[in-house]
Formats: structure tokens, sequence, C-alpha cells
């Protein structure tokens, strides 16, 4: 029984621990208040990461526009200014795994 529960309590804790756990493409998402106008499936002020991710899918060169507009900031096709995003290189570049890889 004390196994059983000890068992238990160990895959609660990894379950609820999970999205303490963060990458660096999640970490500067969070510092840039990307929230702000983007989430993982729904439209706000800009795209849903989802659709970026199925506007791109397929073209080779999908990372490396979306890591130049987020680098560059400014006009993004017909919609709003995109901010510039103050990070290194890798971190916006694992940014931009972040949103490609979104469902």
């Amino acid at each position: 029984m004390k196994l059983t529960l000890a068992i238990a309590a160990a895959f609660a804790t990894v379950a609820l621990a999970g999205p303490a756990f963060a990458g660096p493409g999640e970490d500067l998402a969070a510092k840039e208040k990307c929230n702000k106008c983007h989430t993982d499936k729904d439209t706000k002020k800009g795209p849903a990461w989802k659709s970026v991710a199925e506007k791109y899918k397929g073209k080779a060169d999908a990372a490396d526009k979306i890591f130049l507009q987020l680098k560059n900031g400014g006009k993004v096709g017909d919609e709003d200014d995109h901010k510039k995003v103050v990070a290194s290189d890798a971190e916006i570049k694992a940014l931009v795994q972040v949103v490609l890889s979104s469902k």
C-alpha cells in the first residue's frame, strides 16, 4: 500500500511540476510578454502561434523568416508592426521553434 501511494505521489508531483520546466523559447516569450498579443491556439491582437506554424508548414525558409521578423521588428504583412525582440540569436531561435512546433 505504501509503495502504491508513493508511486502515485511521484506521478502527481511530476505532472504538476511539468509546466514549471520551460525551455529558453518559453522563457523568452514570457520575458517579452508575447502572450499580450499571441496565444498558442487563439488569435488575439496577433495571430495564434498555431496559425503561424500552419502558414509556414513545409517551407524551408520558415525559421529564417520568423527569426528576422522577431529580431528586426517592424511591419509584418498586413498586420501591425511587430516589436523587436531583444535577446540573443540562440534565444530567438528557440522561440521560433516554439512557434513552429505549435499545434
